[in-house]
């Protein structure tokens, strides 16, 4: 037993004495233990599965919070949403520094500031998408235009989720740009002419009206025009800014100051031939042209990567001496000439200029297409004649009008006396490319000698170096003409006059004008009052139509230039026809006692004999006024369609088939198939043709004059038709061409219109229309250029 006590205490001792080994394991566990109510030591506390999916949510949610926390540094606006559920202190501060608002609140916030909202106007197809905005401001002491445009703002639609969601539309002011009108110094100083000193005033002018350029523009962004008017004269001036939005960079460009004195609005147009279109702004005062041509160019800038430069006639780099010559005579007005000489220039180098130097003739091909307009018109007053045709380069055309008559002369020396320097510089111009041109020296010696004297442009003439003696003697001759020493007797013509004349019972004399004015206007026994609505008139070189758009008449000796021009001072009768039920014509003579022009009517006063008044008949033609001189009528013998038929069997077939669709189209006949050329051919057969030719081409036209008795007796007439007969039972006339296509005729649904006679005009090579329309008659002569008869 002592044995076995001895054995077993030592056992306990060594249990009670661990071995160093084990004294360091027991002591690093606890250091292992986390801290009492870690949520970590929970999560490890539970099963394996349950913590990993605890583990994963964790990280899904830290992941979350951290792209919350960089969409809120570097874009706000999509973290909005979390406004809904976050207390107002901590909301989130929005990007574009205010809330979006909907389009009535935005023209209320306008509203409360004293501000007036203008007509949005889109950005692109969907205008819900962002719109311009225009604000304007009503203007203190103002009687019209009193809204003045102050501001343009850009809204787009906002895309946040709070807000995208709702009914209405939300949107955010992407940009906005102020605006004050162009100083009145810049929009007077179009009128300027380049000889007088601009103004300088620094009041600023309203802009009142805000559109988008439609069509096709260059750029990917939007153009606007911002403009406003200011009355000058009896005319106004338009003015303005060209803007421009790139949705780039979403920011609003003031692009370009304009001002129009004629009133045009800039346009985009194509000028230079390429695919982009130019910018024309269009301040042509008068007969003078000039247009102002923008082209868009890149530059390098990023808030303003394009912009709008005018192409200029100033030197390029284009080394050639005719090319500069001909930049030089178009700055000074002659774009014709300039242009002409520019295609040769081109012709010669192979139909290939530098870029530069083909904007500038596209320029002025641009500015001679104007003036030549302007020369080819019919003018009834010689200055007027001149001008146009020195503007456009015409100096020996302008030379003989000036020499046609003593009239002209003192007229054309009116006009050159009055030059600020515009024909002036043309001549010098000229003269400076080609000194030796004696229709050029003709014009510089007489713009010379008006306005300084004679002496001094027979001294002038003397100096020139290369002056032959022929050229010389002509020249002073011309200049002889101005005081009235050319020994050519003044031109007179026999008067030419055609229009539609109706009685009249009143005439006040103040109305009218008389060579011996202020003589009473007063009638003698059985004679009548005609007022005569003039329709057209020849004044000795050429006939002119109403309307007489371009009829300046002096304000000196007004009455003698009209007696002049019509030619009444040679022969004042005038022959009044009137056609009577029966047919027959009723003709009288009366003498011309006045003339009157108001606006565009030109009319004269003549007294002679009563004639029967048809005034009321409209089955009858209105009564016809011409002058002896100015008609010779034609006559044609006819012959039927069965004879035409022999000689042009083919050019008969077509011509009656487009007659009888001509027939269907007015209603005359029923519409449907056409019937066959024999039908046809049966019916018509004896119809009366008369063949003459009316284009001056050597070959004549078909003229079918059709009687409503005729044209009844082609159906059974419906009741409508049988109505139409009974009211229009005038006869009406068709035309066709030597290729059988019509190039007249009456029915057209205008049963006003009739041709009433074929005449020969004097000095005229074509034979003439007289057309009876709804209130006057007409001539028309046949048009190469239009082919139609005009």
């Amino acid at each position: 037993m002592a044995n076995r006590s001895r054995k077993l205490k030592p056992k306990v001792s060594k249990l009670n004495q661990p071995r160093a080994g084990a004294m360091k394991r027991v002591v690093k566990k606890p250091q292992k233990k986390l801290k009492r109510g870690s949520w970590l030591s929970s999560i490890l506390a539970m099963p394996t599965a349950a913590s990993y999916a605890i583990l994963l949510s964790s990280a899904s949610i830290i992941m979350a919070f951290a792209w919350i926390s960089v969409l809120f540094i570097f874009n706000p606006d999509e973290v909005s949403w979390l406004n809904k559920i976050l207390p107002a202190w901590a909301q989130i501060p929005l990007g574009k520094h205010e809330r979006p608002q909907t389009l009535k609140q935005i023209q209320l916030d306008l509203s409360k500031k004293n501000q007036i909202f203008g007509e949005t106007l889109p950005l692109n197809q969907d205008v819900k998408t962002s719109f311009l905005l225009p604000v304007f401001q009503q203007r203190a002491n103002c009687q019209s235009d009193c809204e003045e445009l102050v501001e343009l703002r850009v809204y787009e639609r906002s895309e946040e989720l709070e807000f995208k969601s709702q009914s209405e539309s939300y949107y955010y002011l992407a940009t906005q740009l102020s605006v004050t009108g162009p100083d009145e110094s810049f929009v007077i100083s179009s009128l300027l002419d380049g000889t007088s000193e601009p103004q300088d005033i620094s009041i600023p002018l309203p802009l009142t009206e805000v559109q988008r350029f439609e069509g096709k523009t260059p750029s990917s962004g939007v153009w606007f025009d911002l403009w406003g008017k200011r009355q000058q004269g009896t005319g106004a001036i338009r003015y303005g800014y060209v803007v421009y939005y790139n949705p780039e960079r979403t920011n609003l460009l003031q692009m370009l100051s304009w001002s129009s004195p004629n009133g045009q609005l800039p346009k985009w147009q194509q000028v230079t031939g390429d695919a982009t279109k130019e910018l024309v702004v269009e301040q042509t005062v008068g007969l003078e042209p000039h247009l102002q041509v923008y082209q868009v160019k890149p530059l390098k800038l990023f808030l303003k990567p394009i912009q709008l430069e005018a192409i200029t006639l100033k030197s390029s780099t284009f080394n050639d001496s005719g090319y500069q010559n001909a930049l030089l005579i178009a700055r000074s007005g002659l774009w014709t000439p300039a242009f002409e000489w520019l295609k040769f220039i081109k012709k010669q180098r192979n139909g290939v200029l530098p870029e530069a130097a083909q904007a500038q003739m596209d320029l002025i091909r641009l500015h001679s297409q104007l003036t030549k307009i302007q020369a080819q018109k019919v003018w009834a007053s010689p200055s007027q004649e001149v001008l146009a045709d020195l503007i456009d380069g015409r100096w020996e055309k302008a030379l003989q009008v000036f020499e046609a008559s003593p009239h002209n002369t003192q007229e054309i020396a009116t006009l050159l006396k009055a030059d600020e320097k515009r024909l002036w510089n043309r001549t010098v111009a000229a003269l400076q490319v080609n000194p030796n041109r004696r229709e050029v020296q003709a014009w510089f010696a007489l713009i010379l000698a008006v306005q300084r004297g004679e002496e001094q442009a027979n001294s002038w003439l003397k100096a020139q170096p290369k002056i032959t003696k022929d050229n010389l003697a002509y020249i002073q001759g011309l200049l002889a003409r101005l005081n009235g020493k050319s020994t050519l007797q003044s031109s007179t013509h026999l008067s030419q006059i055609v229009g539609t004349v109706q009685p009249i019972t009143q005439v006040t004399n103040n109305e009218w004008l008389q060579p011996n004015s202020p003589a009473d206007l007063k009638l003698t026994d059985n004679q009548v009052w005609y007022q005569v609505e003039v329709s057209a008139f020849n004044d000795g070189k050429r006939w002119l139509n109403f309307p007489f758009e371009n009829f300046n008449p002096p304000k000196t000796d007004t009455a003698k230039f009209f007696w002049r021009t019509l030619g009444i001072t040679s022969d004042p009768e005038i022959q009044i026809v009137v056609w009577l039920r029966n047919g027959e014509q009723k003709i009288t003579i009366a003498a011309i006692k006045a003339v009157q022009l108001r606006g565009k009517v030109l009319r004269l006063l003549a007294a002679g004999p009563k004639i029967p008044d048809n005034q009321n008949d409209v089955l009858q033609p209105k009564p016809l006024a011409f002058t002896n001189a100015a008609l010779e009528w034609v006559q044609p013998s006819p012959i039927t369609l069965r004879e035409l038929y022999q000689q042009n069997p083919q050019g008969v077939k077509v011509m009656l088939s487009s007659l009888w669709q001509s027939l269907q189209q007015s209603g005359e006949v029923p519409s449907g198939a056409i019937p066959s050329f024999e039908q046809m051919q049966e019916k018509l057969g004896d119809w009366p043709v008369q063949v003459i030719d009316l284009t001056n081409n050597a070959q004549p036209e078909i003229i079918l004059t059709i009687s409503p008795e005729a044209i009844a007796s082609l159906n059974q007439p419906t009741p409508k038709i049988e109505r139409k007969n009974t009211k229009q039972r005038r006869d009406r006339t068709i035309i066709f061409s030597d290729k059988n296509k019509i190039i007249y005729t009456d029915f057209t649904g205008n049963y006003l219109q009739r041709l009433s006679a074929i005449a020969k005009l004097s000095g005229v090579q074509s034979l003439a229309l007289l057309v009876e329309n709804a209130h006057n008659y007409s001539l028309r002569r046949w048009s190469e250029k239009n082919q139609r008869f005009e």
